[in-house]
């Protein structure tokens, strides 16, 4: 006899980030929630965690709202939570909030504090007031790239403002981030987006910090409905996805302590009246023994799931505090774990760091280890066949694109 909950997550946007959250949701409280998207690439229909369903058009701004009322009306009575897990669905929720808030319930802050945080510019000069360090950056328009001269040292990094709109581009030698190491590059760099795609927004630019992977940071929390801090995370990416596609995405992390680095995001957190979850994406810089702030995110990744997988369930926090009224108490998650998406081969290789690869073996040894894709738990055949067939495309990936060089800021 199938259970009956009396709330649902409506999970908006990237289909392998609901993946993550679902199963999270799933291992908390058996519920399967229902993931929601425009566009279909039937990366986690099979699972059976969770329903998923494509909504076409539901990115266009007049159909948002219309198309989210009607899935509230299919189910009457019962308490909906609504996720963003992509950034593009942060914004259009909290833009949003008003009118969706009579059909779900939204942990997110205002569109205002939203939009500055989402904003480089704003985030970094609000950031540099609570002691935050960051590289230097500058913003490109599609109007001013012919003159624009880089105003820091080389090499920096090249990412579209506007990934929405640059991931319909298709253009030869189309990249997520760029790294130009020169004019010449940036000069190319430039002519191909803008001239030889229709990409037309903007671009920043950033000093790009040297290091590997593993010199990576990021910091994960949960804030609650009375603006207090109740779960922190850092974690230490050890390998990053390299293809030009998926560059800058977490593959395998392993659980770090540093109470001076979540004290600090502690009281930013609480002194700007947050809620909800927020990334903090960082990477350490030798040259001065700094930690730089690259990014803050507001929709939970793919990687998240390296807090749950360590024995701290980010969806029950949002769960417990906004369905279920629970207090929750100030925890800074120390238990060492090992999260990855990459088979264990590909792991042991390409991470450059020989002692972190014996300390991944060590926790894998001890079965403090945790693949949330490859689930024992949720492998029909359909999807065990999927997950193998990715398994090994990480393998010929890594092989033409690993360059030995570690990965840009992203």
């Amino acid at each position: 006899m199938a259970i009956e909950h009396t709330f649902l997550p409506i999970l908006l946007g990237d289909e392998m980030n609901a993946y993550g959250m679902a199963r999270a949701f799933y291992e908390s409280y058996g519920v399967k929630p229902l993931a929601v998207n425009h566009t279909n690439t039937a990366k986690i229909q099979q699972s059976d965690l969770l329903t998923f369903r494509e909504v076409p058009r539901l990115h266009i701004e007049e159909r948002f709202v219309v198309a989210l009322q009607a899935i509230a009306e299919e189910f009457p009575g019962k308490k909906l939570l609504l996720l963003a897990c992509d950034e593009f669905y942060v914004k259009k929720i909290v833009h949003h909030q008003e009118e969706l808030s009579k059909f779900f319930i939204i942990p997110y802050v205002d569109a205002t504090l939203a939009d500055q945080l989402l904003t480089r510019e704003s985030m970094y000069q609000l950031c540099a007031e609570y002691g935050f360090d960051f590289p230097a950056m500058h913003i490109c328009t599609v109007n001013d790239y012919e003159q624009f001269n880089i105003p820091f040292e080389y090499p920096v990094v090249i990412k579209p403002m506007n990934m929405m709109k640059y991931a319909t581009c298709i253009f030869p030698g189309k990249k997520k981030v760029y790294i130009a190491h020169d004019k010449e590059e940036k000069d190319a760099i430039f002519h191909a987006i803008y001239k030889e795609s229709a990409y037309r927004d903007d671009l920043m630019i950033q000093q790009y910090i040297p290091g590997e992977d593993a010199n990576m940071r990021v910091v994960n929390a949960y804030v609650g409905q009375d603006h207090e801090v109740k779960l922190l995370s850092v974690g230490n990416p050890i390998l990053e996805e390299h293809s030009p596609d998926g560059i800058g995405r977490y593959v395998a992390i392993i659980t770090a302590y540093d109470k001076a680095l979540m004290d600090l995001v502690k009281v930013f957190l609480e002194t700007i009246q947050f809620q909800g979850f927020a990334t903090f994406d960082m990477k350490y810089d030798e040259r001065d023994g700094q930690y730089k702030l690259l990014s803050i995110e507001l929709h939970n990744e793919l990687s998240n799931y390296y807090v749950t997988a360590s024995g701290y369930n980010l969806m029950q926090y949002v769960a417990d505090d906004f369905i279920r009224g629970s207090k929750q108490q100030l925890t800074y998650v120390q238990n060492k774990h090992l999260w990855t998406i990459v088979p264990n081969g590909v792991l042991f290789k390409y991470v450059l760091n020989e002692q972190l690869v014996m300390e991944a073996k060590s926790l894998i040894r001890q079965g403090f280890a945790t693949d949330s894709i490859f689930n024992y738990k949720d492998m029909n055949a359909k999807r065990w066949l999927n997950v193998t067939l990715e398994n090994l495309n990480f393998y010929r990936k890594y092989k033409k694109y690993f360059n030995n060089k570690g990965l840009s800021n992203s």
